[in-house]
This record gives structure tokens, sequence and C-alpha cells, in this order.
């Protein structure tokens, strides 16, 4: 990289984001429409791919609130009302239907193909006035005593710049840029997976409401799991998951093979696939769940994945990418409102974003317990199923469960919640 010296424009910016999917596109259309400069920065072209399409029902709020919905309402996007598990012996559960929670038309969501859907969010921070810059690499954050104050970047023509900013967000998904910087990034040590996936042309579907649907399918030996995500044009994604050390220690060979292997363990999927079409070659992502120990500090704020990620069991991605913007731009408003752009401003959704993904984190813990089924558990402690179903539609912020885990815990480890490590000097 060139020197400072070397440094061919200085940009100055109220706000800087890092990374152009839900969590950042999110974040940079609200607070744009707060009445600030804000300059998104990616370093792909889109449209670009990305696996993680099954949508919660809770990510309706903040698409209301980002002005999408009529868009989403018009698009080739299966609709999806249900999600259904599967046991290992191949047997199907009943689906769990959202609408048992929820009258409201945010009962049925949408089954999304990424890149089109990543593409319109983009499109919409533009038209509430953010930059979009694409094909922008950033190579370093400028950090003061600690304070964020900018950021130097270079462009496809190998041109440096600085930019000098008031917040920088960082939504660099998994890339983390700012959390493994600073040394923030902590991996879960019982939740390092790795997923196969694929998509497939003409898969078997179930019909009328559970067509949209998404299922999860075990593997007889009950050490990996499948994910069954109905697309627009007949076009289904599957995917398979398992413990990253089962894989490198027993499983060696290339990801095709790998799959394969794995499908042949699940017949009930190989039968839905009899007569479909495998389009595409077999992609291999790192599914290790981590968290960041500060969700801000001085200047700077974390987004989506570039905080945490979590196992992909229940679908929680892109909720919570576009909740944790949407939080992130609330807090980012304040703190031009009150001229405080401290970590304890910027950080103050904090405590409440993380407590959401950590209710989520245990219902994980909950389903890769060897002894546990929650199925059985509903049936020993019916009144909790409002509370389970909650949780899959994503209302963790609207309705906390309440009482779920503590009886939950005399049946499963489940692990303590974690919490944020406060910013310095006010611990």
């Amino acid at each position: 990289m060139k020197d400072e010296n070397e440094i061919a424009e200085v940009e100055q910016r109220d706000v800087v984001v890092i990374g152009g999917g839900p969590a950042g596109s999110t974040a940079a259309t609200l607070v744009a429409r707060g009445g600030h400069d804000v300059l998104l920065l990616d370093r792909e072209q889109f449209p670009r791919f990305r696996v993680g399409e099954s949508l919660m029902p809770a990510t309706y709020w903040t698409l209301e609130r980002l002005g999408l919905l009529d868009r989403m309402k018009a698009s080739n996007f299966p609709r999806k009302h249900s999600v259904r598990f599967y046991s290992r012996s191949g047997r199907a559960g009943a689906p769990f239907y959202f609408s048992e929670v929820e009258s409201h038309e945010s009962a049925a969501t949408w089954q999304v193909d990424r890149e089109p859907f990543d593409s319109m969010l983009l499109d919409n921070a533009r038209s509430a006035g953010v930059e979009v810059r694409l094909g922008a690499n950033v190579k370093d954050v400028r950090l003061d005593d600690g304070r964020a104050r900018g950021l130097t970047i270079e462009d496809e023509q190998g041109r440096v710049r600085r930019i000098d900013s008031r917040v920088i967000v960082d939504a660099s998904g998994q890339t983390t840029f700012l959390s493994r910087k600073l040394g923030l990034k902590e991996v879960d040590p019982e939740l390092r997976h790795v997923s196969y996936f694929t998509r497939y042309r003409g898969a078997r579907l179930d019909t009328g409401i559970d067509a949209g649907g998404t299922l999860i399918l075990p593997t007889r030996e009950s050490r990996s799991w499948f994910w069954f995500i109905p697309l627009p044009e007949k076009m289904v994604s599957i995917g398979v998951v398992m413990p990253i050390d089962f894989v490198s220690q027993a499983r060696p060979g290339n990801p095709q093979s790998v799959y394969d292997e794995e499908l042949k363990l699940c017949p009930v999927l190989e039968e839905r696939l009899a007569a479909a079409e495998q389009v595409g070659p077999v992609q291999v992502l790192r599914d290790f769940s981590y968290i960041s120990r500060r969700i801000a500090g001085d200047g700077w704020v974390l987004a989506g994945d570039a905080f945490g990620f979590l196992d992909p069991i229940y679908s929680t991605g892109v909720f919570l990418a576009l909740k944790s913007g949407e939080f992130a731009a609330d807090s980012i408003l304040e703190a031009f409102r009150e001229q405080d752009f401290s970590a304890k401003s910027l950080g103050r959704h904090g405590a409440e974003y993380l407590a959401g993904m950590e209710a989520m984190r245990k219902l994980v813990y909950a389903y890769y317990a060897p002894s546990f089924s929650v199925a059985r558990f509903l049936q020993e402690h019916p009144q909790f199923r409002d509370d389970v179903v909650n949780l899959l539609v994503g209302n963790v912020f609207r309705q906390p469960p309440r009482g779920l885990f503590e009886a939950m815990q005399s049946h499963v480890d489940l692990p303590p919640s974690r919490e944020l490590t406060p910013p310095e000097g006010q611990g």
C-alpha cells in the first residue's frame, strides 16, 4: 500500500459504511434519511452471490421501515409460511406455522435469491442519497488514541484515498475487519461447523401453503443436517452443515464427494431430488459461530456478521443483519443529535441486540444436543409452544421469551448468556 505522502485525495464524510450487504445497506439508508452524508464502500461489484436465502418473518418490520415491502410483494420470491423439522429416521414433524403467533401479514415472509435481494437493498440506499462506491478496498481504519478518525481505501485502479469521518460502520461481514484489527473476535467452541451447498432445479416441493416452507433434515447419523429452501424459477438451495472436525479428520475428498456422501445418509432428501438437476458446483463455507466482545467504540460501530455470526439452523442471518443495521442507524442518529460519538453512545443498542442474539443461540444449542428434542419438550411443556414459534418468527426483540429457557435447562445444558465488554472507563 502507498504511504500517506502518496495518497491522491482526502475526503470528509459524516459516516462511512464498510460493506454493502443487508446490514450495511440498512444502516446507510436510515442514516442518510436522517440528513447525514453517508458513503458506502464495498470491494466487490454487485450483483454478487451470497448464501443465506431464507428470511425470518420479523424481517418484515425493517423492510417496512426501508420502504421495500411493495417491491418484495411484487417479486417472484416464494412465500414462506413455516419451517418443518424432520427426524433422523426421515419422519416429518408438523410444520411450525408462523401464523400461530402472528395474525398480521408479517406471518408470511420470503425465500430470496440473495443476488437480486442484496442489489435491491443497495439500490434503495442509493435512492436515499447514499453514495455507493464499489470496487473500493478498505486497507486500514485510522485510530487515534482508540478513536476512529477515518480510513484509507484503494480503488480498482490502485489509487489511494484517505477518508475522514465522524463515524465508521463496520458491516464487512465475515471479514470482521475491525473486530480482527482490535482482537475482539471470539469463536464459539461448540459451534464450529462447515457447510457444503449447491442448488437444484426441479426438486419435489410440498404443495399449497407448504410449498415455500423451509425444511430441516438431519442425516441418519445425526452428525449433519440439510437445509431445503425453495427459490424462484423452480430452484432450490440445498446445503449440508456438519462439524469442521468431522470433515477434516474423517472425510477427506473434494466438496462434491463429501456432499454426495452426506446426501446418501438422508434418503428422504434423495427422494425429493430424484428427478432434479444440480445447478452449479458444490461450494464450501465455514459456519463458525462467533461474536465480538464489543459492539462499538469511540467513532465506530459493528453491524451484522462484522459483530457476530450464528449457526444457520434457524435462518437468522439476514434478519440479524437487517436488525443490527437498523439498531446501529438509530444509535448513530442519536449520536449526531447529542454530538456524542463515544463508544457508550454508538453502542447504546448493544445490550438489547445481544440479548436477542443470545436467545437464538440457546435454541441453536438445544438443537445440537444429542439427547434433546424440541418436539418432545413441547409434548411435555405445551405451554411453551408459542415461545418457540416466536423465536422461529424472529420476535426476539418484540416478544422476548420468558421462562422458556429456564424450563429447557432442566432437559439440556444451555450456555450462559454472554455480555459485552464495557467501554474503557465504563467498567
